[in-house]
Parts: C-alpha cells; sequence; structure tokens
C-alpha cells in the first residue's frame, strides 16, 4: 500500500512543491552565468531543490508511503549502484568522482549524487503514469526517459569535470562516455521503476486522477530548457550533441506528453462551453 495522501487541500498541495521547484529552476538559469565555487553550489542546489519539490509532491498527492519508497528506490538502490560501479567498473563502466567539489561523500561518491536519481526518476514516472497505464508499458517508459535524462547530464557534469570516464568508445560528439553507461542506466532504471510499479499497482489506485502539473512541468522544463541549455548557453563543443541526444530520447516522452495535455486542454474548454451552454438554455 502506499498509504493515503496527506490531507491537505488542493491548493497547498499545488503550492507547497511549487516553491522549491521554482527554486531550482532559477538555479538551473544561474548555473551557466556561474564559474568555479559558484557554479558547483548551483549544482547541489539544484539537486537538492528538485529532490525537495519531488518528495513533498510525491507525499501529498501519493502518500508518504510512496514518497519513502520512492526515495528508498531511486536514492538507495541509485547510491548503492554508484558504489559499486565505482568500486567494479559495473554496472556502467570504469569512471571516477571528484569528491571535494560537490558536499561530502562516501565511498567515494558525493553524496548529492544518490538524491539527482530522485530528482530525475520522480518527473520521469510522473510522465510514464500519465501516458501508459500497462505495468510493464510504464517502465518501458521511465527507461526511456531516464536514459534521455542522462545523455543531458552525463556530458554537462563531466564537461564540469564532476566526474571522469576511464574508457571511451561511445556515442559520435561525446566519444569519451561509453556506451556501457547507458546500459547501466537501463538496467538501473528499469529497477528503479518495476520497484514503484509494483507499490503504486498494490496501493489501488493507479487509476486515480493525480495534481501532476508540477513534476509534469518540470519535466518539460528538464527535456526542452537543457537542449537549449546545451545549444546555446554552455560552452563545451561536444554539449551541441548531447542536446540532440537528449532532445531526441526524452522527446520519446516528451511529445506524446505535449499531445495529452493539447488533448486536456480542449477537452476541457468543450466541457465548459458544454455547460455554459446548458445554462443558457435553462436560463
Amino acid at each position: 500500500m502506499t498509504g493515503t495522501s496527506v490531507p491537505v487541500s488542493t491548493r497547498w498541495r499545488t503550492i507547497l512543491p511549487v516553491v522549491p521547484a521554482v527554486g531550482a529552476v532559477l538555479a538551473q538559469i544561474a548555473y551557466p552565468l556561474a564559474q568555479g565555487d559558484a557554479r558547483d553550489l548551483a549544482t547541489v542546489g539544484v539537486v537538492t531543490l528538485l529532490t525537495t519539490a519531488c518528495l513533498i509532491h510525491a507525499a501529498l498527492n501519493r502518500g508518504v508511503t510512496f514518497a519513502v519508497v520512492l526515495f528508498m528506490s531511486s536514492a538507495g538502490i541509485g547510491y548503492l549502484s554508484e558504489v559499486v560501479g565505482t568500486m567494479t567498473g559495473y554496472p556502467y563502466g570504469c569512471y571516477s568522482y571528484v569528491t571535494d567539489r560537490l558536499g561530502p561523500a562516501a565511498f567515494d561518491v558525493p553524496l548529492v549524487v544518490p538524491l539527482a536519481w530522485s530528482a530525475g526518476l520522480y518527473p520521469v514516472w510522473c510522465v510514464a503514469s500519465r501516458l501508459v497505464r500497462s505495468g510493464p508499458g510504464r517502465v518501458g517508459a521511465v527507461t526511456v526517459g531516464m536514459l534521455g535524462w542522462d545523455l543531458y547530464l552525463d556530458p554537462q557534469m563531466v564537461a564540469d569535470g564532476h566526474w571522469s570516464w576511464c574508457n571511451g568508445g561511445g556515442l559520435p560528439g561525446i566519444e569519451h562516455i561509453p556506451l556501457t553507461n547507458y546500459a547501466g542506466w537501463l538496467l538501473v532504471a528499469a529497477l528503479m521503476a518495476t520497484v514503484l510499479v509494483l507499490v503504486d499497482s498494490r496501493s489501488g489506485r493507479t487509476g486515480t486522477p493525480r495534481n501532476d502539473g508540477v513534476p509534469l512541468a518540470l519535466f518539460l522544463w528538464t527535456w526542452l530548457g537543457s537542449a537549449l541549455a546545451h545549444s546555446v548557453f554552455l560552452d563545451a563543443p561536444e554539449l551541441r550533441y548531447s542536446a540532440v541526444y537528449g532532445f531526441v530520447v526524452m522527446g520519446v516522452l516528451g511529445v506524446p506528453l505535449l499531445v495529452s495535455l493539447v488533448r486536456s486542454r480542449a477537452a476541457g474548454a468543450d466541457a465548459r462551453l458544454a455547460a455554459t451552454g446548458a445554462e443558457n438554455l435553462r436560463g
């Protein structure tokens, strides 16, 4: 069971996660303008604020138990995979973190890194849940969405020097990031999504409407804003390639999401028009 959602009015369910979400967006806007320690601080701020927004939204709209499972399955599994990955090279390949720039670290992994898994997973999960009803379909959709997010994330963070890879052999333009990295992301993201599908299916509320405006907006901001930032505002030339890769792969979910939102808006407008016509007839 995911537990009942926190008893808060619909208005506050929207406002409470909006505050950290807006803070994260502002920090992301400041990121290209910052340098050195200020940019590292912006990086930590973005991840922390996004994670806060996601966990608050999950607790208010899907229940505290779901929020706890979300955090444990994303940050917990993510951290374990990073520790094993840096020690053994599995499942991502051989890589290592710089551990003196992003705050405290444990077992050579900065502790902000597992938070990034939570910040990335939840918006993708909400989009996948809106677009796909079946459990296996949602797992597949989440996996694709997370891969698309990493096609932005990894090149940007490597360009900033937060971690480095031992071997190349990657995609054209970002050859320094091996293909094994993406295979590892597919595996770990599928595991996280499977846990969420199992927990959500046991709640008996998989078809319940959600007030998912915040995570959907964060997904769209990440998809479109990252493409713009990598194309225009960030200096590393390899990011021109990651802009294309991330835009295309996240777009597998992003384009259907936009279509869904447009259709929902049109349906709402039609319903309001019909209601107004009925009122006029009664009048």
